[in-house]
């Protein structure tokens, strides 16, 4: 029967285990989606957290930023309410509730959060920005910088740009004058583009001509790689209306663009194709495909659009036939100019735009889309991404961390020259408390966060149900964190951020909590009652007994205890001797007759008065409340774990 019970335990422990790491797998998710800017997919991550119970402040917390993202602010705010009174919340998230407020028109609400965040955030511009601009999304996502941008040796004096990295190879187009040929065109009295390659992993490299018969005295720019139907590598870019020898003008005799593809004959690129969705009338280009290789999105000003220029895509179907224009939509596309299409492997597209608010010219955004995949809203991507110039040509590597744009920014070598760019994700720090003897998670743990550098406190936090704790951090940082509870000693950990990865956005640090040697706290025990000159345990008693033994033969199945009975001063030693005596035995029955183990009691033994945790003589000289205070039973501990003899400790509090 006891064998059959502890595998009922194991069971039970390994099916909460499973359960927890499926949960963690959620918030987990979650993150990466929210990372991505893949909001929609986040909601159903974190609500899984909010359905399990798992961490539900934190899901809280990042469901409210995920709809006041993608637009949906009546949804955001019953998440904000949920976090918002949490002694432990940011400030920054008075702003965020107020700004949801807003624009969900309750205005008098949010002016009282937006006056509260004041008192903390005194020069903060967000909230004029906002009211000015009127993009919370981008308002939001800017609150901090979170992008690096490095100039690269080998652009050239004339305009380079378009980048797209395939196998260690960087493709981009140019027009520098050593290496381009034909006549200049009349836009800057700069060669025609021709398409280049370098090595991604030496930019000190010089950047060669793509092999082939792409590259013609026109321009050729923006390519990229995919794969079609049949598993075969195939290259998309950017053209004038020419091909096989011959120029293509419309109606104006203007020339127009086009996208081609190309194959590999030989070892070099062989164009093979005009796509359907060309015209000599109105320019297409700019493409890009899906990381699924089921849409092809692009650049065009053909008619029926919202302004100069808009992004369009056409479904791939399975034998490679490219479907009919669909315009991206009035979200993205405005009266001015939209391109440079670019899709991440969560869906999200980045484009370039001189219609959206901006910090210059053409700035980068990227697009929030709802549950339904619908696109609800763009987000400007900030310094130092964009400047007061053009800046353009987003490509992004698939773990989002890395990748490239293009800009004619004060600063560069040419007219447009292509930067290296690194994305600094929030960082954020993560762990379980566990305890020392028996490896079970704590819960109510109290974790206080130190910035050493500042000697402050920067953040305070408890551990939920399955011992789980998180907060934001900041890099270049060096962290204390202290960690107690009620049943365990404080302890310290040190760690530091300042050679933290830029791809790392996570830093896990669980802790180990030892126990205090005292039964009386690890059980939460309450005060054991006998009845006047009687032994018998009472169903009050009887209750609190059911917590010692849930502690020694569940939370600490090795734990060895004595067991002492005490009593009063009032009476004869042999009274009190004869009464704890008998106490102290019916406490051991009633503890080994519920499955604590015989082996697990070394003893008991009734004191009588002898052992007073006071100056108590009798009732003469002592309240009711001081002669209780002797009347106690204790439960010494010697043993937590087996092999592990646990030093006498002083005398606990009574209770």
């Amino acid at each position: 029967m006891k064998n059959y019970i502890n595998n009922i335990i194991i069971i039970l422990l390994l099916l909460s285990s499973s359960l927890v790491m499926a949960q963690y797998g959620a918030q987990k998710k979650g993150d990466y989606y929210f990372g991505q800017f893949s909001y929609a997919k986040a909601i159903k991550e974190y609500e899984k957290m909010i359905e399990s119970g798992f961490n539900e402040a934190y899901a809280h917390q990042q469901l409210a930023e995920c709809y006041l993202l993608i637009r949906d602010f009546k949804k955001s705010i019953p998440h904000f309410k949920a976090i918002i009174n949490n002694p432990n919340v940011a400030t920054d998230y008075y702003f965020k509730y107020g700004m949801a407020l807003y624009s969900d028109g309750q205005q008098e609400e949010a002016e009282s959060w937006l006056k509260k965040y004041k008192k903390y955030n005194k020069n903060d511009s967000r909230l004029r920005r906002f009211l000015k601009e009127g993009n919370l999304a981008s308002v939001v996502f800017n609150s901090r910088q979170r992008y690096d941008v490095f100039t690269l040796p080998f652009n050239s004096t004339e305009s380079d740009f378009g980048s797209f990295a395939h196998e260690g190879r960087l493709y981009f187009s140019s027009s520098r004058k050593d290496l381009v040929s034909g006549s200049n065109y009349g836009w800057n009295d700069e060669p025609w583009l021709d398409i280049f390659v370098v090595n991604e992993e030496d930019p000190e490299s010089i950047p060669v001509k793509i092999k082939g018969n792409i590259n013609t005295k026109f321009h050729e720019s923006s390519l990229i790689f995919t794969t079609d139907y049949k598993k075969d590598t195939v290259i998309y870019f950017t053209r004038n209306n020419y091909f096989k020898n011959k120029e293509g003008y419309g109606a104006q005799n203007e020339i127009n663009l086009k996208i081609f593809s190309a194959i590999k004959v030989e070892g070099e690129w062989k164009v093979n194709r005009s796509l359907r969705i060309n015209s000599d009338y109105y320019s297409t280009g700019h493409p890009f495909i899906s990381p699924d290789g089921k849409r092809l999105y692009y650049t065009s000003d053909r008619p029926g659009g919202f302004g100069g220029t808009d992004i369009y895509y056409s479904e791939i179907h399975e034998r490679g036939a490219i479907g009919p224009s669909i315009n991206a939509g009035p979200v993205v596309n405005t009266e001015g100019n939209e391109m440079f299409p670019f899709i991440n492997k969560e869906g999200q597209m980045f484009f370039s735009s001189d219609g959206h608010v901006g910090f210059g010219q053409l700035d980068i955004f990227s697009t929030i889309a709802n549950e339904n995949n619908e696109i609800v809203d763009v987000i400007n991507l900030g310094t130092p991404i964009n400047s007061s110039s053009d800046d353009f040509g987003f490509f992004a590597h698939e773990d989002g961390i890395t990748g490239y744009i293009s800009s004619n920014r004060e600063g560069g070598k040419g007219s447009d020259d292509i930067y290296k760019f690194k994305f600094t994700p929030s960082l954020t720090l993560e762990g379980y408390v566990t305890d020392g003897i028996n490896d079970k998670v704590l819960d109510s743990v109290r974790i206080s966060l130190f910035d050493q550098t500042m000697n402050t406190k920067v953040g305070e936090i408890e551990t939920d149900e399955n011992g789980y704790y998180k907060m934001f951090i900041n890099r270049a940082t060096n962290y204390m964190i202290t960690a107690s509870r009620r049943t365990h000693p404080t302890a310290e950990v040190f760690f530091s951020t300042f050679n933290t990865p830029i791809t790392t956005r996570v830093i896990r640090q669980d802790i180990v909590l030892e126990p205090v040697l005292d039964l009386k706290l690890l059980a939460n025990l309450k005060k054991i009652y006998f009845d006047f000159n009687k032994a018998d345990i009472r169903p009050d008693a009887a209750m609190e007994l059911d917590k010692v033994v849930k502690l020694m033969t569940v939370t600490y199945p090795e734990m060895i205890i004595r067991l002492e009975a005490h009593t009063d001063p009032v009476g004869s030693h042999a009274y009190n001797d004869n009464l704890s005596e008998r106490r102290a035995k019916s406490t051991y029955e009633y503890l080994i007759g519920h499955g604590v183990p015989v082996e697990h009691i070394l003893s008991y033994k009734g004191y009588g008065k002898r052992m007073l945790i006071n100056n108590c003589t009798g009732k003469s000289d002592c309240t009711d409340d001081e002669l209780e205070l002797n009347r106690r039973t204790e439960f010494p501990i010697i043993q937590m774990k087996n092999g592990l003899i646990k030093k006498p400790q002083p005398k606990a509090q009574p209770y």
